[in-house]
């Protein structure tokens, strides 16, 4: 089984520990903090404050994809996102752009990103183009629906089946355009039209799927509606929950987490793997 993510100036060994991947989302309308890293200075002191804390990957998002959030066209996306990367590269820590328009993705890449997050699966005309050349890392996540509808109602004939066969035929078609697959990280889309049993599901199948495709599995939980839904708590008290998620994951066989929370998550990993180590 593959051990080894290339992103694009930086490489990783999975198998030495998970990855922290820390969310700056520079929007006003995230589910969680929109709005509070939106200008330019303050997600340049969130980035500098998330690498004291030890993230590894620094994910910024442009567009809300909160369920029922609205499409942001290409040009404010662009606005938003384009002055952090230019300012974030120089920190010297790996940036990935969590977007699903192409256009954007190939701005990005000129700018410097390490690693494009598709919530699409890089189904959008012209998306696998406009990455296949580069050397970027690529997550490929799944999604039922759009986030204007994803959260309507959810159905599947077999949740995690399904979930698995979609990831396969995108990675399918990663590779026949001449991606190399030590290039791709693949996502389940916990909350992208799942209900909170297809969620758990998903989070108990995680080695499944990592067996199966043979590709390392990003997670993120972090402070989503199934924590909510089990601990009964509000987005802002959701870190016990949230930090209990990634280290099911992780114990699962997820190989990076995707979260708001990084020192707390940093730390958690750390027993966790003091805990374990003898027992692999």
């Amino acid at each position: 089984m593959r051990q080894y993510l290339q992103c694009g100036r930086f490489g990783y060994n999975l198998a030495q520990r998970p990855l922290v991947m820390g969310i700056l989302n520079v929007t006003p309308d995230s589910f969680s903090d929109g709005g509070r890293y939106q200008g330019l200075e303050f997600a340049v002191e969130r980035a500098e404050q998330m690498i004291k804390d030890g993230v590894d990957i620094i994910d910024i998002g442009g567009e809300s994809t909160r369920p029922g959030s609205p499409s942001v066209p290409v040009d404010e996306e662009l606005r938003r996102i384009m002055p952090a990367i230019y300012a974030l590269r120089e920190l010297g820590y790996p940036l990935s752009i969590d977007t699903c328009k192409p256009e954007v993705m190939r701005e990005a890449i000129i700018a410097g990103a390490d690693m494009i997050n598709d919530i699409n699966g890089f189904r959008a005309p012209g998306a696998i183009e406009a990455v296949k050349d580069s050397d970027c890392g690529l997550c490929v996540m799944h999604m039922q629906g759009t986030p204007q509808d994803m959260q309507a109602q959810p159905e599947y004939v077999d949740v995690v089946a399904d979930v698995i066969a979609f990831l396969r035929e995108r990675i399918d078609a990663l590779l026949a355009a001449g991606v190399a697959r030590e290039r791709i990280t693949i996502d389940p889309g916990f909350g992208f039209g799942k209900s909170v049993e297809h969620n758990y599901a998903l989070l108990r199948s995680i080695n499944r799927m990592e067996s199966e495709l043979g590709l390392p599995v990003l997670a993120g939980l972090s402070r989503k509606s199934m924590i909510g839904a089990v601990t009964g708590r509000s987005v802002e008290q959701r870190l016990a929950g949230s930090l209990a998620g990634a280290l099911a994951a992780v114990a699962q066989g997820a190989r990076i987490v995707r979260v708001h929370d990084v020192a707390e998550t940093v730390d958690a990993l750390k027993v966790w793997q003091a805990a374990t180590t003898n027992n692999q």
